[in-house]
């Protein structure tokens, strides 16, 4: 939106064309979605406590989860929403890039919201069955799929990159495409979904993952940038800078409310979407092997969770004393505040490593 409004301001002055730069933009992308989230974070936590919109807590949980029980939920919509809003005001509307990727926010996020709507209804933390959510996140996921298959035409859009050697590609084809991408994007949504049980626990892994994915999306947009460091140049992809700027931005503001003792919890309208955008912006990218890597603590919270429930029909027996992996930490004893922040220490080692794949070819 806000690029035709530039165009009309170029014309009355020639100087006003420093604000078409890529990184400006970005600049004033992830801070528009940032002032969003926190000019409305007060209001909007209040008006949850109002209409008593507030988490149901499970429980064969841990029993200090008990006193979150009434704990505002839903606080996704306040992520969605600043960065929807600030994505279109900064970013370029001609880019298919853009579109893809709010069609994702609100595919997931509308799957997540009914989620979350039939848990607060019935008062219970059973919402949609396992069926009926897989379902929808199928849906979405073919959805997007296919519109990524037969919409980019990049010659490598249907390749896996392998990170940390040159020039190495794996054909796919288009169903093999397809197959992985609803693999990445349900994947990826699950396992946000599943990380996020503790104050802050899957907001930050998120900033740090869109943060490097935004730095990704840079290069491989930028022809010199992609050529000097042996990425694969992928023209308009620089436009996704704008947008995970964006997703940072919104995912800061909602720190802001999140962070132990949280005022609000993101829910599934947030975990859902959240997962999905990114799964979506490495398919984009061609990164999902890099996202696999930086999202490890996203994989072992869903391998913890397999493992669980493989072992536990098998023998009758609990592998970990409560799966997700973070709830077994808070069995023995670790408590809440430490093992979120190992765990976004854990996420920013991984993500340094995948960085280091720029130049390490």
């Amino acid at each position: 939106m806000f690029l035709e409004l530039l165009a009309l301001l170029v014309q009355l002055d020639p100087g006003f064309g420093v604000l078409n730069y890529l990184t400006l933009r970005a600049v004033l992308a992830m801070l528009a979605a940032l002032l969003i989230s926190l000019a409305l974070g007060h209001y909007f936590i209040n008006k949850l406590h109002q209409y008593q919109i507030g988490q149901v807590v499970r429980a064969d949980g841990p029993k200090s989860h008990l006193s979150k029980t009434g704990t505002p939920t839903m606080g996704g919509v306040m992520i969605l929403f600043s960065f929807i809003i600030s994505s279109l005001v900064w970013g370029d509307w001609s880019s298919l890039y853009l579109w893809i990727v709010l069609a994702t926010a609100v595919i997931f996020g509308a799957v997540g919201f009914t989620d979350d709507y039939l848990k607060i209804k019935r008062k219970t933390s059973d919402g949609l069955s396992s069926r009926q959510k897989i379902l929808g996140q199928s849906l979405g996921a073919v959805v997007i799929g296919l519109w990524i298959a037969l919409s980019i035409t990049d010659p490598i859009q249907t390749e896996l990159l392998i990170p940390f050697v040159k020039d190495v590609t794996m054909p796919l084809g288009l169903i093999g495409f397809l197959l992985l991408a609803y693999l990445v994007i349900v994947g990826s949504s699950n396992a946000v979904n599943l990380t996020d049980g503790l104050d802050g626990l899957a907001i930050m892994p998120v900033i740090l993952i869109s943060s490097a994915l935004a730095l990704f999306a840079y290069i491989s947009g930028n022809y010199n940038f992609s050529n000097y460091l042996n990425m694969p140049f992928m023209p308009g992809t620089g436009e996704l800078f704008v947008i995970c700027s964006a997703l940072v931005g919104a995912g800061l503001g909602f720190l802001w409310f999140n962070t132990y003792p949280a005022e609000i919890f993101m829910g599934d309208v947030g975990s859902l979407a959240l997962g999905a955008i990114l799964a979506v912006i490495a398919i984009l990218l061609r990164q999902e092997i890099l996202l696999f890597i930086m999202g490890g603590v996203f994989v072992a919270e869903t391998l913890s969770v397999i493992i669980q429930v493989a072992y536990y029909k098998r023998t009758k027996k609990r592998f970990f004393l409560m799966a997700p992996i973070h709830h077994h930490f808070e069995q023995k004893g670790m408590s809440e505040p430490k093992i979120i922040v190992r765990f976004w220490m854990v996420t920013l080692i991984l993500v340094l490593v995948s960085l280091a794949s720029i130049k390490i070819r």
